[in-house]
């Protein structure tokens, strides 16, 4: 597994310093996720024009492969859901929503997958990845309700959250390496570095998402930017709070549900009220469409 994870972060190391070529490369001549001794990467220390320190550094395709091998890591813990209907639908929805927020447009875009888990959760990882499991499909009762978490997640991406949990050291380190012009090529040691701070960094992510969670206020953030996302998409955005409290009734009888979030009860507290646009309209069209696509 964790030679895939190397093939996957290879690229973030050539495309943080901008040379587009290394972009097309092909992974399968990664030979075990190695990087060639052989690869000159004259042009990507030269692409860097100052050493980078943080996170509002990184550039929308760095964002994008540490993302990707995020996601691969959070697909080996759960199987994708292999429903196209379903997926395509998600998906949809996504988009619709994605593009009322404070990043409508990022590097190669939003991408949903649905996880055939009965658990009742949601990821966004660093790129536009979300992910959202069958459990959590199941207890919605609208798409309404189904566009408010979707956009719940794009806020996260939206604000960087999932980025900003990665320790500063590691990408000072990395940063140091790719700023460096000393050498037209780099040492098998400066790879190895390389290579080490954005696994490292992915771990940082996937920690979170999966195991710990976002803290309470990035969550409360989500949640009212995710509102008003559903709102500018012509969606009711007390449908967060709906779903909040059914949520939260579980809860109350000893059950867990989004076991990365915080209880229902307190993000319906915190969850200022958001009111529904103008030209919102509730639809049977709609209704029916939910209806027959999340049919699980």
């Amino acid at each position: 597994m964790k030679r895939l994870f190397m093939i996957a972060l290879a690229p973030a190391a050539f495309l943080a310093a901008g040379c587009a070529e290394l972009q097309k490369m092909d992974m399968n001549k990664l030979s075990g996720g190695r990087i060639s001794n052989n690869v000159d990467l004259t042009k990507v220390a030269k692409g860097v024009k100052a050493l980078r320190k943080g996170v509002e550094e990184i550039s929308e395709s760095e964002e994008y492969y540490i993302g990707r091998a995020v996601s691969a890591q959070i697909l080996g813990r759960y199987k994708p859901l292999n429903d196209a209907k379903i997926n395509l639908y998600v998906q949809t929805v996504a988009q619709v929503v994605a593009r009322t927020s404070d990043r409508p447009e990022i590097f190669k875009g939003y991408h949903v997958q649905v996880l055939d888990s009965e658990e009742v959760n949601a990821f966004a990882a660093p790129g536009g990845f979300i992910f959202v499991t069958k459990g959590l499909l199941k207890r919605l009762k609208s798409e309404d309700e189904l566009a408010c978490v979707l956009a719940h997640e794009v806020a996260h991406i939206a604000q960087k959250h999932g980025l900003k949990t990665i320790q500063t050291s590691r990408l000072t380190s990395a940063f140091a390496i790719l700023g460096s012009e000393v050498a037209k090529n780099y040492t098998p040691s400066q790879l190895t570095q390389l290579t080490t701070a954005f696994e490292g960094a992915v771990d940082d992510v996937v920690n979170k998402l999966v195991v710990n969670g976002y803290s309470r206020d990035k969550e409360y953030e989500a949640d009212h930017s995710g509102a008003l996302y559903a709102k500018n998409a012509s969606y009711d955005p007390g449908a967060m709070r709906s779903f909040l409290e059914r949520v939260a009734q579980v809860e109350s009888s000893g059950m867990s549900l989004f076991k990365t979030h915080p209880p229902a009860g307190k993000r319906m507290a915190e969850l200022r009220a958001v009111d529904p646009s103008a030209s919102y309209r509730r639809s049977t069209e709609r209704e029916r469409r939910f209806s027959a696509a999340v049919a699980l």
